[in-house]
């Protein structure tokens, strides 16, 4: 099957610590090199979409990030959905240059988290995530509703912290064959468990960095994607899946939006999850990916984290996951951090990564996760 629409273009800027950065220069760096990627010119672009920034607040930051690079698309919007945007701008891109009303659409996201955030900033921004009466004036925080989480995920399958700790050590594995990883030194399970105690039971290397950052793709229609320099990473399915937005009135702690949004995805390209060779997906924290993992049907409840000990999530293990060290150690810089497992997908397809590259991977699944696992798109791309 096919949704008729490919990534044509992809490129990240470098990660972590850039002084002098900003939201605006670093959504431009980003792409102009993604346009430059797929071989076009900046007026062959017809549809843009953006994300949200924490450092450059704007009701209408497509337009601002439009108005910055000096271009005047016929479609022009901004998502945000949290950590699962960059997913479904790709998704909205697709649905865009299939209808026929663009086609090239450009999906952007960038963010100077790091220097142009203070810590305290960064605290109050993402406090506001809590229900306001029900969380909020309780002093919840976003780890605090993820170790809630790990709470439960534990107690019901009798995981331990060392089984989540493994997941962070096979990622900082991966970052350390990235050259443009934030974080590359290596780590073992007794560093996760030594690291300073932020929600418990998740310490601070069970949670992801803060980065500044920018990536972007191209997503382009199927004649389109011809006048492309290639080569196109075609989208074969797409899938949503919301069940709530505060951790209070989620209707479950164990299943979430990511089952619905992966069948769905999974249905559409014609595949199973047996038949993914590389997985990119959210990472926000340890808990994060081994919930997510379980939900879409990868591993059985309880075995994620097992897995990880086991190699399973590293390169010639079952199923390789999150190559560039994801959110853990690659980078987060707000909705580019989802865009990041974007790129690394299509590196990966292309026979691209080099160090990292998975042989002979020809199926890719891609996953989003916003809010507190409240907002969750899923995508199965291919090689073509």
């Amino acid at each position: 099957m096919t949704m008729n629409a490919f990534v044509t273009g992809a490129f990240d800027t470098a990660i972590g610590k850039l002084p002098g950065s900003s939201c605006m220069g670093l959504h431009a760096e980003a792409a102009l090199g993604a346009v430059a990627d797929a071989g076009l010119a900046l007026s062959d672009i017809d549809g843009v979409l953006c994300a949200y920034s924490f450092t450059q607040p704007h009701l209408m930051l497509a337009s601002v990030f439009c108005e910055h690079l000096g271009i005047h698309p016929g479609f022009c919007a901004a998502i945000q959905a949290g950590g699962a945007s960059a997913a479904i701008m790709v998704m909205q891109a697709a649905a865009l240059v299939a209808s026929g009303q663009c086609r090239h659409v450009l999906a952007v996201t960038g963010d100077n988290r790091l220097t142009g955030l203070s810590r305290d900033g960064a605290v109050a921004a993402l406090a506001e995530v809590g229900h306001p009466e029900f969380e909020r004036p309780f002093g919840i925080s976003v780890p605090a509703s993820y170790a809630l989480v790990a709470q439960h995920y534990m107690h019901a399958h009798g995981v331990t912290s060392e089984q989540l700790a493994a997941i962070a050590v096979e990622h900082r594995r991966h970052a350390a064959r990235h050259p443009k990883a934030q974080m590359q030194t290596p780590i073992s399970v007794a560093d996760v468990m030594a690291s300073r105690l932020i929600a418990s039971p998740l310490h601070m290397l069970d949670c992801c960095l803060i980065s500044d950052g920018g990536a972007a793709v191209v997503v382009s229609a199927r004649d389109a994607a011809r006048d492309t320099r290639g080569p196109a990473i075609e989208i074969l399915g797409a899938g949503q899946g919301h069940t709530h937005e505060h951790i209070v009135a989620a209707p479950s702690l164990s299943d979430f939006g990511c089952k619905a949004s992966s069948r769905t995805a999974f249905e559409r390209a014609g595949v199973r999850a047996s038949d993914i060779d590389v997985a990119e997906i959210y990472d926000s924290f340890t808990i994060t990916l081994a919930v997510e993992l379980e939900s879409i049907g990868f591993f059985e409840r309880g075995e994620a984290g097992v897995a990880a000990e086991r190699g399973e999530l590293g390169l010639g293990g079952r199923l390789p996951c999150n190559t560039h060290g994801g959110l853990l150690s690659y980078g987060h810089s707000g909705a580019a951090g989802g865009m990041f497992h974007v790129i690394e997908a299509v590196h990966q397809l292309r026979g691209h990564a080099q160090a990292r590259q998975v042989d002979g991977a020809r199926l890719a699944f891609v996953h989003g996760d916003g809010g507190i696992l409240s907002a969750h798109c899923s995508l199965v791309l291919g090689a073509h």
